[in-house]
């Protein structure tokens, strides 16, 4: 058995770096070593996404090839590998995203496609070129089904106009999701790419549910003005509506799936208590929902699916670490063998073959990187395949913790406190780190950009204020339209916490975060001047109008995305002085503190004007501010080149202005 899976030592050995004392900034911004691992339908391959040269590469593995064998690297040049999947035992799907201006209105996007390659990475061929519409997608890399009875081809949606593109007029580009083009399934050849029409889909349909064997069960519609779901079965060859639902903001179908035996849906949804559980809706006329699964305590914040069929098979929830549940007895029984296995980490089945004899399992802990094992459940034998940060150990880690406290108003917050390894939580130099979002929360879990700050000597704390997910509907709606309000000052009766817990030096406390975490740096800056020494934000939004104005210009000012946006930040027309009074930029002359602003110039999520437009207040009211634009990068930090720049910089910064 050693033998037979020799590769799996390989990978550790290929581009295994040195542990070091003293960990470099690269230790810790480099990309993970691997991730997605998938096997193979009949476990003879296995692919992963791999860190190479500091952009995330495909490398394929043959199970049972001879020792020091390296794998087959698949070029890409030409985009950032998003993800990768077998869709049969000889042939890959690689999802590939790029930023990118769009041809018609010359604004940034974020373009997906799907290539198809051999198992040792030739041949490769780009999904549905063929169509005529292809080009007006920005995203092309769904896969519907894979059809185990013919895996020659694979089934993926596509926005198919019904007037060619280039003769479209921009106004009629706005109505895209309006008729002018409908979400079509198509069936596609992966050998060649080509795609053609397997059935038509709806003006608004959005979503198409199969059985992995080519089958469709049903499909969801979204409409505007108002804002509705609709739910339609297929049957005999025609549609049946099943259900209609009010889809404004938080409302709607919340398709998740099919169940295992694909004769009902899986739905997420808020329930009497306010909990978001999971329910099973039969797609036969006449059947009665009933309840698939729930925690009395937690959110289901997410679902494990079959990687065959995508039938959903498990629910995930937070308590202060990742759990995971699997509704068949055979599946719940091997998770709770591997919990005992690994005593005190987060575990779960990331893939298996087609048999589920043979799988690979993931492991993580605050202070273990995620590491992924083998496991041959026939010879009951697990073996380690690789560790994504191999060049970290254990005592280079922060100690994490939970930090539970009240807000001003009463209001439980609970948060998560790592500690400088080696040093006593007294008096310490403080980084206060909201998540992004909002709609998140933070775990017990690794953090590479934690650990790394506290590597450094900074306590770090991990407020989950009012607004994140995972505790249920009244405290997720207890951030609706309090950005800059009290989901700042859940931030900040944290920090006034560490302060008169003797832990937090109060003459060093920097707030840094990312995205919406980035937002509340720059509003913790702005709207309470004595409580930090430095701000840094990494794609933060400073000004909530033009945020809205932006999302509005991608997704529409009718779409469910902007009403939800106008539930959590709050409306141009209704809520403008709210909003003005709620955006740093506006009130740049308030900071005190020095500000570091970090940003990519290919974002398409908070597009890099937000950072633009807060340098630039900050400049007009003569206070210290220095930007760093990473050409190239988007919102999630996706190359390794970035990550260590922005680490780089950071640590300076911080050094700088509350240095250990």
């Amino acid at each position: 058995m050693l033998h037979r899976f020799a590769v799996a030592f390989v990978f550790t050995l290929f581009i295994a770096a040195e542990a070091h004392a003293n960990p470099p900034v690269e230790a810790f911004g480099e990309l993970p070593l691997i991730s997605r691992p998938h096997l193979s339908p009949d476990g003879k391959h296995f692919v992963a996404i791999q860190s190479l040269n500091g952009k995330p590469t495909v490398a394929i593995y043959t199970v049972g090839a001879p020792p020091g064998t390296l794998p087959n690297v698949v070029p890409t040049e030409d985009g950032y590998i998003e993800d990768v999947v077998w869709v049969k035992n000889n042939r890959l799907v690689l999802t590939l995203k790029k930023s990118q201006q769009q041809f018609l209105d010359n604004r940034m996007r974020t373009w997906v496609r799907a290539v198809s390659v051999a198992e040792d990475g030739s041949g490769a061929v780009v999904l549905l070129r063929n169509n005529v519409t292809f080009d007006s997608n920005t995203y092309a890399g769904v896969i519907a089904d894979i059809d185990l009875d013919d895996p020659s081809y694979i089934y993926v949606p596509l926005f198919v106009a019904r007037i060619q593109p280039q003769r479209m007029p921009f106004e009629d580009l706005q109505k895209y999701n309006e008729g002018k083009a409908e979400y079509d399934l198509l069936k596609v050849d992966t050998a060649t790419g080509d795609g053609h029409q397997f059935e038509r889909g709806g003006p608004y349909t959005i979503l198409w549910l199969m059985d992995g064997h080519g089958h469709i069960a049903a499909r969801l519609d979204e409409s505007m003005r108002p804002l509705r779901d609709q739910i339609y079965v297929y049957e005999n060859g025609d549609w049946r509506q099943a259900s209609d639902f009010d889809a404004n903001a938080d409302e709607g179908a919340h398709v998740i799936g099919l169940t295992e035996d694909a004769k009902a849906i899986v739905r997420q949804v808020t329930d009497s208590n306010g909990r978001q559980v999971l329910i099973r809706t039969p797609l036969a006329a006449g059947g009665a929902e009933t309840p698939l699964f729930s925690n009395p305590d937690y959110d289901v914040l997410g679902t494990m699916q079959d990687e065959w069929t995508h039938a959903v098979i498990g629910a995930s929830f937070a308590a202060d670490k990742m759990e995971y549940a699997y509704f068949d007895p055979k599946r719940e029984a091997l998770q709770k063998e591997l919990e005992r296995r690994f005593p005190n980490l987060t575990v779960h089945i990331v893939s298996a073959d087609l048999t589920q004899d043979e799988i690979i399992v993931s492991t993580e802990g605050p202070r273990q990187p995620t590491a992924y094992y083998y496991l041959d459940r026939a010879a009951d034998n697990l073996i380690q395949i690789a560790s994504t940060y191999p060049s970290l150990k254990q005592s280079d880690l922060g100690e994490v913790k939970p930090y539970p406290y009240k807000a001003r108003d009463g209001l439980d917050i609970h948060s998560y406190l790592t500690l400088p390894p080696g040093k006593s939580a007294r008096n310490l130099p403080v980084v206060v780190m909201p998540h992004g979002g909002p709609d998140e929360r933070d775990t017990i879990k690794f953090d590479w950009w934690v650990q790394f700050l506290a590597n450094r000597g900074y306590a770090v704390l991990q407020p989950n204020f009012r607004g994140s997910s995972g505790y249920g509907r009244k405290f997720t709606e207890a951030g609706f339209k309090q950005w800059g309000l009290k989901m700042q000052d859940d931030i900040s009766d944290g920090v006034q916490k560490l302060i008169a817990d003797g832990i937090a030096d109060p003459k060093r406390i920097c707030i840094v975060g990312a995205s919406y975490g980035g937002y509340a740096a720059l509003a913790g800056a702005t709207f309470t001047p004595n409580l930090y020494a430095c701000a840094a934000s990494f794609a933060g939004v400073s000004d909530l109008r033009g945020q809205l104005h932006n999302e509005n210009l991608d997704t529409g000012k009718d779409s469910k995305t902007m009403s939800f946006w106008y539930s959590r930040i709050g409306s141009i027309f209704d809520d403008p002085d709210k909003l003005d009074n709620t955006s740093p930029a506006r009130h740049a002359d308030q900071i005190k503190c020095p500000v570091l602003l970090m940003h990519g110039e290919g974002d398409t999520t908070v597009r890099i004007d937000q950072s633009e437009l807060m340098e630039k207040a900050l400049k007009d009211a003569h206070k210290d501010v220095k930007f760093v634009r990473f050409p190239g990068e988007d919102h999630y930090l996706t190359t390794a080149t970035t990550r260590i720049a922005m680490l780089k910089e950071l640590e300076k910064f911080l050094a700088a202005h509350i240095g250990t």
